[in-house]
């Protein structure tokens, strides 16, 4: 299996450094929960916590219930996302789910089929939550 954690040769992304890699051709089925920045190029299903940094790769496949800090998509989510702080969905990304954070971006040509509800602590406490439904197809 190519679950390892990177050292000195860490991939940068985004500034932030790549700690662990679920590599190509690697599968892992169960609960996943880790600190700092972890990036999936496999194949995932279950469910992910973390308050850092998750970034699915071009070619990964994850079906899981996903609760981040942030995360970047640029492979295949099928699963409900929770964000504290951003999600970016970048092409050739095709995510299908809902999604919850305070900030969205998504990236011409990528596939988004879900609602998204935008939230920030400050709004949330005095105005309620608002709500947007997006359904972006290339």
């Amino acid at each position: 299996m190519a679950i390892g954690s990177q050292n000195s040769s860490s991939e940068a992304v985004g500034g932030q450094d790549v700690t662990t890699l679920l590599g190509r051709g690697s599968e892992f089925e169960g609960k996943l929960s880790f600190e700092g920045t972890v990036r999936i190029d496999g194949k995932l299903s279950g469910e992910i916590f973390t308050d850092d940094v998750l970034i699915v790769g071009e070619g990964a496949e994850v079906k899981a219930e996903i609760t981040v800090g942030s995360i970047v998509i640029e492979g295949t989510v099928q699963g409900n996302i929770h964000a504290k702080r951003s999600v970016e969905i970048r092409t050739p990304a095709k995510v299908r789910g809902n999604i919850t954070t305070p900030s969205l971006f998504i990236e011409k040509g990528v596939l988004f089929d879900g609602t998204c509800q935008m939230e920030g602590a400050a709004s949330q406490e005095k105005r309620g939550v608002s709500s947007i439904a997006l359904s972006a197809t290339s």
